[in-house]
């Protein structure tokens, strides 16, 4: 069997500007469309969240599910797997925010894990 580090393995799949908060998007109940997705991001080119989406659905963390109906179109969404790790990043989140508010600052986050 092949070894890797944890750590790694969360890096590959959480690391980057964007992934994380693609998740956090695709988080809530719905499934969102791309268009969505990149209005909600701001910032972000059309080929990074299309990469981003490709490579976070070939890691198994999100459905893609394509309509073919007039007009065409795709929705996103979190698979189990990527909703067995939304316990893990929303702790994660708020150790950033009791480490945000320690240094006089105040946390901020419109697109996810808004349950914190």
């Amino acid at each position: 069997m092949e070894t890797i580090c944890p750590l790694r393995y969360l890096t590959d799949i959480f690391g980057g500007k964007w992934k994380l908060p693609i998740i956090c998007i695709l988080s809530g109940e719905r499934p969102q469309r791309y268009s969505a997705i990149k209005r909600r991001l701001g910032g972000i080119t059309n080929m990074m969240l299309s990469n981003s989406l490709k490579e976070l659905e070939a890691l198994g963390m999100v459905n893609r599910t394509q309509y073919n109906e007039v007009p065409p179109h795709v929705e996103y969404s979190l698979t189990d797997k990527g909703r067995s790790s939304l316990p893990m990043l929303t702790s994660a989140a708020q150790w950033a925010v009791s480490e945000i508010e320690g240094e006089g600052l105040s946390p901020y986050c419109g697109e996810c894990l808004a349950s914190l």
